[in-house]
């Protein structure tokens, strides 16, 4: 069993996400360090890019506002360095979009990802057909490329879950990132189509803000990803976000823990 898939031995996992260098690297730091300690079972960090297509406006503007206070892939990789001294079997994951990685050189980029011990590589733009431009590299360092299926997915749920390593993201709504009142895809039909080839672990993301939703989510899979709703919290206390950030992770964790 990969590290990746370590973090939902102990139950339903709560993933959240956050934007690196938003509002700056070292309260991204705080950021990670606290939500490991509240009890998050892998954080998802962002590597901000101009171009986030699968990101709503939330997460948007929080690339836009990482990437103007200075953000670099080498920082936030040092940023990281740091956060390891801390926490240095903590299971994190890098989100970003396959232009950094190219631009940063793909074998120099996960050999990175390997010295850091980032146990998984997410990139919501690299189609299933395409991933062997990246899986290889992840394959080399021991970074788990992270498969994602979305309600469009369909027949090609099972061919994707039959290769899927760490765990599959499941996206629980069509377009993009951002909180929603509601969640109205069939997760269970999903889900169900997985499980019929796989028993890798399954992780619901897009849309996912409250207690309620997480707990919704979790009785249907194995892990919730939540991302915006956090990123607005950074976005409305800047740099005083690391308390309340906390408190919410805790909500969220017992709020599925209880599912």
């Amino acid at each position: 069993m990969s590290k990746t898939a370590d973090a939902f031995k102990n139950g339903k996992a709560f993933i959240p996400f956050v934007t690196a260098g938003d509002p700056d690297l070292d309260t991204t730091k705080k950021l990670i360090i606290g939500m490991a300690q509240s009890g998050a079972d892998l954080i998802e960090i962002g590597i901000p890019f101009s171009d986030p297509v699968a990101e709503g406006v939330v997460i948007q503007q929080a690339d836009e506002r990482a990437l103007s206070a200075g953000a670099t892939t080498d920082k936030i990789f040092d940023m990281v360095s740091q956060v390891r001294e801390i926490i240095p079997e903590f299971p994190l994951a890098f989100m970003t979009y396959i232009n950094p990685v190219y631009v940063y050189g793909c074998e120099k980029f996960l050999a990175k990802c390997e010295e850091l011990k980032i146990d998984a590589l997410i990139v919501p733009d690299i189609p299933y057909e395409e991933k062997e431009e990246l899986a290889p590299y992840c394959e080399k360092h021991g970074v788990d490329f992270i498969s994602m299926i979305t309600p469009s997915s369909e027949n090609r749920i099972k061919m994707i879950a039959k290769e899927a390593t760490g765990f599959l993201y499941c996206v629980s709504s069509m377009g993009v990132t951002g909180v929603r009142s509601e969640i109205k895809t069939n997760i269970g039909n999903m889900i169900k189509s997985v499980r019929q080839v796989s028993d890798i672990p399954t992780a619901i993301g897009f849309g996912i803000s409250t207690p309620e939703q997480a707990k919704q989510m979790a009785q249907l899979a194995d892990g919730v990803i939540v991302g915006s709703a956090i990123v607005k919290l950074c976005a409305q206390y800047g740099r005083e976000c690391v308390e309340p950030v906390k408190a919410y992770v805790k909500e969220m964790k017992a709020a599925i823990a209880a599912e």
